[in-house]
């Protein structure tokens, strides 16, 4: 199961992987296309303003004047001061004059004559004919588009060589570039920010946006401007796309997040099913070792008294009073024990059912720590220990149930007992803290892991000692004492250290 959820989340990894390269390149082929179409665009522009100017002068040649060599100087040196042109939604350039002098920059006269050739042939068609043409020119745009493909480009050929006279920063404008990029990503749904720069053989224009720079290659995309008719390139329109990456995640943002958010659903279940699962072996554990305490506890009691009974039927002994007295007294006490450990595994019942009925009074702590301490002191005389108090607290008044609060102090000073290897050594202290009352009862045992002390509470835990059954109990008495300082809104905790004892802290608050 587990590599079956490393496999998810590895194919998950993959696919977003897999579709932001797919997405990275989808981005590059519409940038692409946005600047092939920005270049068209702006070319396009710069043809219609120059066009018709020279359209102009070459309408005004009469029908029976042939273009020479003279004709054309003179056409060339026509200034074409067109005043200004409007670009979309505002002006382009306020200073449209052209340059008064075509032949001082070698323009290729062959195609000027062929333009020329070309328009008195058209002068001279037949009276319909003509009437056509002059129908289909009223407009320029008409004018425009009547062109043929050759005329088109013999006009391309002698603008393109006349705006290769004119600076870069007069034939294109910042806004231009601007609002192309802005429509053509706006087309294509695009909300993605950008740099642009024209690069004039590798050396940078004046025409380029403040922060654009070439330190990203990978979000820079390029596109030649003003392509002649060989094929070449002066400049080079430059456009750096600074929200790429932001944009190509916003892309699989939505998908992204579901992937996550499912594939972190099943992290989840399984570490819990996982968890639940490793909880329910422990608690396995913990009942197999609860049973086997119980069963060597139970055995022992039993044992006893079965030979106690024996002893009893014994003529011999049955005929000595103070033997049978004896074994009278062994039986009883053998039974008592084993009745208090069913007893305590019926109140831990009782207590998770909430069936327990405690009904509290007004109660003094020092006298059930007095009380509590002589139902254990023959115990601990036997083994030759002591229990001192050291009862501090000025104030000890509490609200609780006499018989449950003296089962909890009895509870603890047995587990104090049980766990000293020799002479149980206990001392207790009280101490008032604010509106509480603190008691603490120490003793010098064996004391605790820190493992142990996190989960002394737990339900029949016992610190594993191997096979060893050297400690009775089958951990349910502090259980028990948790539950009922629980009940009597206090609070319980040990502080213990390996072969040095330990120390069991309750906090319970006080009546006035």
């Amino acid at each position: 199961m587990s590599l079956s959820l490393i496999g998810i989340i590895f194919v998950q990894g993959y696919w977003i992987q897999n579709t932001v390269e797919n997405n990275k390149e989808q981005f590059s082929f519409n940038a692409k296309q946005i600047l092939i179409s920005v270049s068209n665009k702006i070319e396009y522009r710069e043809f219609e303003e120059m066009y018709y100017p020279l359209q102009e002068i070459l309408d005004s040649i009469k029908p029976d004047d042939k273009p020479d060599n003279k004709t054309i100087q003179q056409l060339l040196d026509i200034s074409f001061d067109r005043g200004s042109f409007a670009f979309a939604d505002g002006v382009l350039e306020e200073d449209h004059k052209l340059f008064s002098s075509f032949i001082d920059f070698n323009i290729d006269t062959v195609k000027l004559k062929d333009i020329l050739n070309r328009n008195a042939e058209t002068i001279n068609l037949d009276k319909e004919e003509n009437y056509r043409v002059k129908e289909r020119s009223k407009s320029k745009l008409d004018r425009l588009s009547a062109l043929t493909d050759l005329q088109r480009r013999d006009f391309e050929i002698v603008i393109d060589e006349l705006a290769n006279f004119i600076p870069i920063h007069r034939r294109v404008k910042k806004g231009e570039v601007q609002k192309l990029l802005k429509k053509e990503l706006a087309e294509r749904d695009m909300k993605v920010d950008f740099e642009y720069a024209i690069y004039s053989n590798a050396l940078a224009t004046r025409v380029r946006s403040d922060d654009f720079s070439l330190d990203s290659p990978a979000a820079t995309f390029a596109v030649p401007l003003f392509v002649n008719e060989e094929g070449s390139s002066r400049y080079q329109l430059y456009v750096n796309f600074t929200g790429k990456n932001r944009y190509i995640l916003s892309t699989i943002k939505g998908m992204a997040i579901l992937s996550i958010i499912f594939t972190l659903v099943i992290v989840v279940a399984y570490s819990s099913a996982l968890s639940q699962l490793l909880q329910q072996r422990q608690i396995s554990q913990i009942k197999t070792d609860f049973i086997n305490n119980m069963t060597h506890e139970l055995k022992t009691p039993i044992a006893t008294i079965n030979l106690a009974l024996d002893a009893i039927k014994n003529p011999k002994i049955a005929g000595d009073p103070e033997k049978v007295k004896r074994y009278m007294v062994m039986i009883r006490e053998e039974n008592k024990r084993m009745h208090a450990q069913v007893e305590n595994v019926l109140r831990i019942s009782q207590l998770e059912k909430n069936e327990l009925n405690i009904k509290k009074e007004r109660l003094e702590l020092h006298d059930i720590i007095e009380d509590a301490i002589t139902h254990v002191s023959l115990i601990v005389e036997n083994r030759e220990g002591y229990i001192k108090t050291h009862l501090g607290a000025l104030k000890s008044t509490i609200l609780a149930n006499d018989s449950h609060m003296t089962n909890v102090v009895v509870n603890v000073l047995d587990n104090a007992i049980k766990y000293s290897e020799g002479a149980p050594k206990i001392d207790i202290y009280t101490e008032n803290v604010k509106n509480s009352i603190v008691l603490k009862i120490r003793d010098q045992g064996v004391g605790m892991s820190k493992v142990a002390q996190k989960k002394i509470f737990e339900k029949f835990f016992r610190e594993h000692t191997g096979d060893l059954h050297n400690v009775k109990g089958h951990g349910l008495g502090l259980t028990y004492v948790k539950r009922i300082i629980d009940d009597h809104h206090g609070q319980i905790w040990v502080e213990s250290e390996r072969g040095k004892g330990s120390t069991f802290i309750t906090k319970l608050p006080l009546i006035s």
